[in-house]
């Protein structure tokens, strides 16, 4: 049975999530049609600017991503904090760089029409900078607009109208530092799994490649934001560029206005684990992690283990052969959330479930196996 986004995202549980969309009928809507032999590569960096975009905009960071040809993951981190900390013209400033907002809304933001506005005006702009900052910290208002504009994108491409994902996004919850290694790891080994890449720094679409090529990955999400050129106040769009998309209905500006967006870092790391807005590990036992995994699920050396056991797996306690194993199953092992046991059972008494799905495969994976060998 479906549940509802309210019971499956809970920052009050904890703040970090694994997030993956598909396109419609899985169909390679992003990359390389076989049946009609077009290539639709340029999507993906589409959605992979989109996202660096949007984390500009909202109180959300993003750990790792990986735009596949048929769907995407983002490992993210939701920061209330942050948005609380936002004075109402900072929150209506942001929001009116995704959606036009209301005339009142246009006209307080306007230091020459800000006093022509009357009392029930202003104390109507206060109460909408609350809730426009309640949904700048919402993991479903940022997949609503991430989403909805890379289809509109699509759509006049394609010249077509229509869904183009399949339907919500899935999130899993991730509990505790070793579900967000696991899970940043899964993603960004997405396209060396896939059979697609062969390292982390040809992954392309990739965290971990804008990580290790960080020139690259900005000339590529550049070239995914060429605005249309532009005659007086009039967007002169090829069909390509999306401009003749038409506004929403709730004011989603057109992608013209959308491609003007700054783009916002990925989260950096932290060794010492103590800033809520890093990445809690080095980056260099992160990349050590990666490297390794990537090694033992490459074609030609399947079933390969290193002697040595990465230091990030040593440290935190992990199984490295069955952090492995689970490597291409993280979705299916797991429910709603990822994390230790412990985690796992907190995390289903706080939702008086009866029944986590996941168990077994975090003692597996989170628990090192400890063999005691009999004396005599």
């Amino acid at each position: 049975m479906t549940r509802p986004r309210s019971e499956l995202v809970s920052v009050t549980d904890t703040p970090w999530y694994h997030v993956v969309s598909r396109c419609v009928r899985r169909a390679f809507l992003c990359g390389q049609d076989h049946h009609t032999g077009q290539n639709f590569d340029h999507r993906r960096g589409w959605i992979e600017a989109r996202i660096r975009q949007l984390c500009g905009v909202f109180a959300i960071d993003v750990a790792a991503y990986a735009v596949m040809s048929n769907h995407y993951h983002i490992v993210l981190r939701i920061d209330q904090s942050r948005a609380q900390g936002w004075s109402d013209e900072a929150v209506l400033r942001r929001w009116t760089g995704v959606f036009s907002g209301p005339l009142a809304v246009q006209r307080y933001l306007d230091p020459q029409k800000r006093d022509t506005l009357h009392d029930a005006e202003l104390a109507q702009v206060q109460e909408w900078a609350g809730i426009y900052r309640s949904r700048l910290a919402d993991l479903s208002w940022f997949m609503r607009v991430l989403n909805e504009t890379i289809a509109r994108k699509a759509n006049a491409e394609d010249g077509v109208r229509g869904r183009f994902w399949e339907g919500r996004f899935k999130s899993q919850a991730l509990l505790d530092e070793q579900a967000i290694l696991s899970a940043m790891a899964y993603v960004d080994l997405n396209p060396i799994r896939a059979g697609i890449a062969n390292t982390p720094e040809t992954s392309e679409y990739t965290s971990v490649e804008a990580r290790l090529c960080p020139d690259k990955a900005e000339t590529r999400m550049q070239a995914a934001l060429v605005k249309p050129p532009v005659q007086g106040d009039k967007a002169m769009a090829p069909k390509e560029a999306g401009a003749n998309i038409p506004h929403w209905r709730d004011g989603l500006r057109c992608e013209h206005k959308l491609a003007s967006l700054a783009m916002a870092p990925l989260m950096p790391f932290d060794a010492t684990g103590q800033e809520s807005w890093a990445v809690p590990f080095a980056w260099g036992d992160y990349l050590e992690l990666v490297e390794t995994l990537g090694r033992c699920v490459h074609p030609t050396k399947r079933g390969y283990m290193p002697e040595q056991t990465p230091k990030l797996l040593d440290r935190l306690g992990m199984d490295a052969e069955a952090f492995i194993a689970h490597g291409n199953c993280l979705l299916q092992a797991f429910g709603h959330a990822v994390g230790k046991p412990a985690k796992l059972l907190e995390h289903a008494a706080c939702r008086q479930a009866k029944f986590l799905r996941g168990m077994g495969a975090a003692r597996r994976v989170f628990e090192r196996q400890v063999v005691v060998q009999a004396v005599g």
